[in-house]
């Protein structure tokens, strides 16, 4: 297997050669990282077969892997709450005191938050209405409200909130509901599941590329990867690791692809050694800021990333292309936007 076909694989099992649905899309990526709704509704659309913007209805949001912030399936909460977890808490992310409250008071006001999302009071900022009015303090908010996580943090780690998603049209709201009841997975069979989800739809992946892609060590992933009857290859000098599929019945790369901001396909790999990502762009996409920006693939190579305002979308070259690749380029980008009325084309 070349380089090329390893590109086929993982580009069909990460569904952007053949689309499935929204919940398979989200189970078999390991949730999709969502800091940005708009730019987990993207990685999600193209990889749909037939998208509805009711499907994400369906999805919550929390604090998963890499200590980050992931759409998933609401079943999927044992599986990514799971017990022994690596878990990136400040003191204003736990249930404990920290320098702006008490834990008593700390708990008053989760017990509050609790009881007004069961009533239907679901927004951040309508919620911390609710405790200002029951006798927080501004200080007390710097923690409970903390714009990073705190006890509203510490609530979903604790599996007794979670984020909402809401349909696609109404953004980045924040809006959150009580968690069902769940027994957490025990953590090596959470660890083992993920592990096998990944080696299944990232797949074919190196060592590294799971060790970064978990934040874990690469001698955390051998023991896991032990337990998975995987198969290997080697390829230019690495050694991939893959549970079997059926073969892609596409056989090329797509001409063009406009990846979503923080897409799986930059995520799902080690970031120096990716097959797409040319190293004289890597800063272009992954910003100093640590934003993933939104990338253009052509020919499954990284050439720009791209902005879309409305009916306008802007195409910020790396590199020179062709009259016939920018003509391929904005057939692709009407495709998937057929409301578009301004396609432009611009130098990094």
């Amino acid at each position: 297997m070349d380089i090329e076909e390893i590109k086929i694989r993982q580009l069909e099992n990460q569904h952007l050669l053949s689309g499935v649905d929204c919940r398979a899309v989200v189970r078999d990526l390991c949730g999709i990282q969502a800091q940005y709704l708009s730019n987990a509704f993207h990685a999600i659309r193209i990889r749909c077969a037939h998208f509805q913007e009711a499907d994400t209805e369906r999805l919550v949001k929390s604090w998963t892997i890499r200590g980050t912030m992931h759409a998933f399936s609401e079943e999927d909460l044992p599986l990514f709450l799971h017990t022994g977890r690596k878990r990136f808490l400040r003191p204003c992310d736990t249930l404990e005191a920290d320098d702006h409250i008490t834990k008593e008071r700390k708990a008053y006001f989760a017990a509050l938050m609790e009881q007004s999302i069961a009533s239907g009071i679901t927004g951040r900022e309508a919620l911390r209405d609710v405790c200002l009015k029951n006798g927080m303090t501004d200080g007390e908010a710097e923690s409970v409200f903390n714009a990073w996580g705190g006890t509203v943090r510490a609530l979903c780690e604790a599996g007794r909130i979670c984020y909402a998603v809401p349909a696609q049209a109404q953004g980045e709201e924040k809006v959150f509901r009580l968690c069902p009841a769940f027994a957490p997975m025990e953590g090596d069979a959470a660890r083992l599941e993920l592990a096998r989800r990944y080696f299944t739809f990232y797949a074919p992946a190196t060592i590294r590329d799971a060790a970064y892609f978990f934040a874990a060590t690469q001698a955390e992933i051998k023991r896991v990867l032990a337990k998975l009857p995987v198969s290997s290859l080697s390829c230019s000098g690495r050694t991939y690791f893959y549970l079997e599929r059926e073969t892609p019945k596409v056989q090329t790369v797509p001409k063009c692809l406009f990846l979503a901001g923080f897409d799986p396909l930059m995520l799902g790999y080690q970031k120096t050694e990716g097959l797409y990502l040319p190293p004289e762009h890597l800063r272009r996409i992954f910003t100093l800021a640590g934003i993933v920006m939104p990338a253009v693939l052509l020919d499954g190579r990284v050439i720009g990333r791209w902005k879309q305002k409305g009916a306008a979308l802007t195409i910020t070259l790396f590199e020179p292309v062709s009259a016939r690749d920018k003509e391929q380029m904005e057939a692709c980008a009407n495709r998937l936007w057929p409301t578009l009325k301004r396609i432009t084309f611009a130098d990094a």
